[in-house]
C-alpha cells in the first residue's frame, strides 16, 4: 500500500504541470481496502493499535521522543524521525489504522512548477516540489527541515518494466465545480521485475475548459512511472475528479476548490539552509 500512496504522490506532480495556469487547487481522497487478506491483516493491525497495552507503548515512546540521546539519535536520521512521529499522531488520534492515509491535498501551480502538499496521513508532513526547468521533483519536509531529490525513472528502468494498457473516451458527461467533464478509462497491467503484475483501471473525469493546464504535456515529463504518460497522451484536458481500482482496493480523488490566483515565487523552491537527505522512496 505504501507503494501506491508513492504513485499517488507522483501522480499529483503530473496533475499540476501548467503552461499559464496559476493558483491552487483544492482535492478530498478516499481509500478504501477491498482485498480480504489485506483488510483482515489491517483490521487486526488496527485492533492490537487500539489495545491498551499498545496505547502505552505508545505514550511511552512518545516520552522516549523527548529523550536527549534519543532526539540526538533520531536527529542523524530525518526521515524516521518523521515517520514516526506522524505513526504516533495518527495512532494517538484514536483513528487507527484509517488515520495514516490521507484525506486530501493542496497542489499550488506556478509558472510550470508545482508544490503538493497531503493533508492527514502518514505523508501530512510532506510536500512534493517540482521544477520544470530542472526537471526533477523534491521531498520537502518543513518540520525537519529537510529535502531530498525524487529518484527519475531511467531509459534502463523504462525497458525493465513493462506495461499495457488501453484508453477509452466516453460519451459521459458531468459537471464538477461548474466544468463540464468527459468521462476517460484507464485498463492497464504493469509488471515490476521484482513484483507481480498488477492490474489496474483508472477513471479519468477531465475538463478542457481550463485553459493554459493540459494533461498531454506530461508525456514529456520523466519524474516517476513514465510508462504511464503514455496514456496521458491520449487523455485530453485536466483531471478534477480521478478513481482508481486496484487489486488492494479503490480510491477517489476529487477537486472541491479551484483558485486562480497570483502566488509568491518563493513558494516554489527549496529552502535557503534545509538539509538535503537521502530519499526513501
Amino acid at each position: 500500500m505504501k507503494k501506491t500512496l508513492i504513485l499517488l504522490l507522483l501522480l499529483t506532480v503530473t496533475l499540476a504541470h501548467a503552461q499559464s495556469w496559476e493558483g491552487i487547487m483544492n482535492w478530498t481522497m478516499k481509500m478504501e481496502i477491498t482485498d480480504p487478506q489485506m483488510k483482515a491483516q489491517m483490521e487486526a493491525a488496527e485492533k492490537q493499535m487500539k489495545d491498551p497495552a499498545t496505547q502505552a507503548k505508545m505514550k511511552e515512546m512518545q516520552a522516549k521522543m523527548e529523550d536527549p540521546q534519543f532526539k540526538a539519535m533520531m536527529e542523524s536520521n530525518p526521515q524516521m524521525k518523521a515517520q514516526i512521529e506522524n505513526m504516533l499522531k495518527a495512532a494517538q488520534g484514536g483513528g487507527g489504522l484509517s488515520s495514516m492515509f490521507p484525506k486530501g491535498m493542496q497542489i499550488k501551480v506556478k509558472n510550470n512548477n508545482s508544490i503538493t502538499k497531503m493533508d492527514g496521513g502518514m505523508m501530512s508532513n510532506m510536500e512534493m516540489l517540482y521544477l520544470t526547468d530542472k526537471n526533477t521533483a523534491y521531498r520537502i519536509d518543513r518540520e525537519n527541515k529537510t529535502f531530498s531529490v525524487m529518484p527519475q525513472f531511467t531509459d534502463k528502468d523504462k525497458e525493465k518494466e513493462k506495461l499495457d494498457y488501453k484508453v477509452t473516451k466516453t460519451s459521459e458527461t458531468t459537471k464538477i465545480l461548474g466544468y463540464t467533464c468527459t468521462k476517460f478509462i484507464v485498463e492497464s497491467t504493469s509488471q515490476d521485475p521484482d513484483a507481480k503484475k498488477m492490474a489496474m483501471k483508472q477513471f479519468f473525469w477531465t475538463t478542457t475548459d481550463m485553459k493554459g493546464i493540459d494533461l498531454k504535456s506530461l508525456s514529456k515529463q520523466r519524474m516517476g512511472n513514465s510508462q504511464q504518460a503514455l496514456f496521458y497522451e491520449q487523455i485530453e484536458g485536466v483531471p478534477l475528479r480521478i478513481e482508481m481500482t486496484m487489486p488492494q482496493g479503490h480510491m477517489a480523488m476529487e477537486v472541491t476548490e479551484i483558485k486562480k490566483q497570483s502566488l509568491p515565487a518563493s513558494d516554489f523552491e527549496v529552502p535557503a539552509g534545509y538539509k538535503e537527505v537521502k530519499s526513501g522512496f
